[in-house]
């Protein structure tokens, strides 16, 4: 049967059977006269995550123990998969009993627990971060800053913790480093920080290159962006469907099964905008992060409503599933010993007047 709809014509979304996930408002426009495009099958990512599926889920800001049982509450109540759970107040604003009970709790469950490493720029005593130019953004300033992502990627690893968020190229490939040399444990992924998020084919491969196991996109990239980044990088893209203020607050919930399509493998990243700030997290900011974790678990719910509604739910990685599959690295260099001081000659007599 032809689903061809003649101008004019009186119809509604369920009026035709289309032959696959069809557009937002398809059949309706396309009776006004207004078809929509057709996809090019260049368009479409050839890439997958190992398991086969092209996309998973991810629930952000999810800032202690209480949060978490919130989530995993709310997930179960609402039926939402949860293939991640990421932190972004830093290994370092929780106690090591907060850790291992995440950890447990997610590995009960099946989910990756995600938890940002060290302190930041912003966190910073340097004044760069607050110019209008954002100065070095939230990398990490100086060694200090540098140790102290190191020193909270060994602890949340012995804790029981297996994905690491950084936010700094540097970080990144130190940990990597760490990784491939057994400091920290095989299994252990790193994923890249929306605060630097790569912005052109390039970057992306530069990151993967450098040890990322996902790498999150600003949410202001359009859907040819997305398929310019993957015609040079399968590593994994997470992506907000709806972006934290700070991150521009954009939501975009109806370009959900063009950014599977184009950006597979991908994490849908449910965040909130018009939400306060909660990191670093403290107990004076409670109730909004208790109440901001329930709202991001139904914003979930909505987008999962939205792909089935639109025949686009398929290829949704099965539950646990959390390794990215083969990626290109540099090439891993041993490292180098530290230069001897040279010793310091004597100051002539003939020399002192000079």
């Amino acid at each position: 049967m032809s689903n061809k709809i003649e101008p004019g014509s009186i119809v509604t979304e369920a009026s035709i059977k289309p032959s696959g996930p069809r557009r937002p408002g398809e059949a309706a426009l396309a009776s006004l006269g207004h078809p929509c495009p057709d996809r090019s099958p260049s368009d479409s990512s050839p890439h997958a995550f190992p398991d086969g599926g092209t996309w998973r889920t991810e629930i952000p800001s999810v800032e202690g123990p209480e949060a978490l049982a919130t989530v995993l509450k709310e997930a179960e109540a609402l039926d939402v998969p949860i293939h991640r759970i990421s932190q972004g107040s830093g290994v370092w604003m929780l106690t090591d009993a907060e850790i291992s009970e995440m950890a447990g709790a997610c590995a009960e469950r099946n989910v990756e627990l995600c938890l940002f490493t060290g302190p930041r720029g912003t966190w910073d005593t340097g004044a760069g971060t607050r110019t209008s130019s954002g100065g070095a953004g939230l990398r990490a300033r100086g060694h200090d800053a540098l140790a102290g992502c190191v020193e909270d990627a060994v602890r949340a690893t012995e804790l029981g913790v297996r994905c690491l968020l950084v936010a700094d190229e540097g970080v990144l490939h130190t940990l990597h480093r760490m990784r491939t040399r057994g400091v920290l444990p095989a299994d252990t992924t790193l994923k890249v920080s929306a605060l630097i998020g790569p912005v052109n084919p390039a970057s992306y491969a530069v990151f993967e290159r450098l040890g990322a196991d996902s790498i999150n996109v600003p949410s202001d990239l359009t859907l040819e962006h997305l398929t310019e980044i993957r015609r040079v990088s399968r590593a994994p893209m997470d992506f907000y469907l709806e972006a934290p203020d700070d991150l521009g607050g954009y939501v975009r919930m109806y370009d959900a099964a063009e950014l599977i399509r184009r950006g597979a493998p991908v994490y849908l990243k449910f965040g909130l905008s018009k939400a306060p700030a909660i990191y670093p997290y403290g107990a004076h900011l409670r109730d909004a992060t208790l109440d901001t974790a329930r709202e991001r678990v139904r914003r979930g719910r909505l987008a999962l409503d939205l792909l089935a509604r639109l025949g686009a739910g398929d290829g949704m990685s099965p539950a646990g599933s959390r390794l990215p599959g083969p990626l290109n690295r540099f090439p891993d260099e041993p490292g180098n010993p530290v230069p001897a001081v040279p010793p310091v000659s004597p100051v002539s007599a003939a020399s002192e007047g000079n």
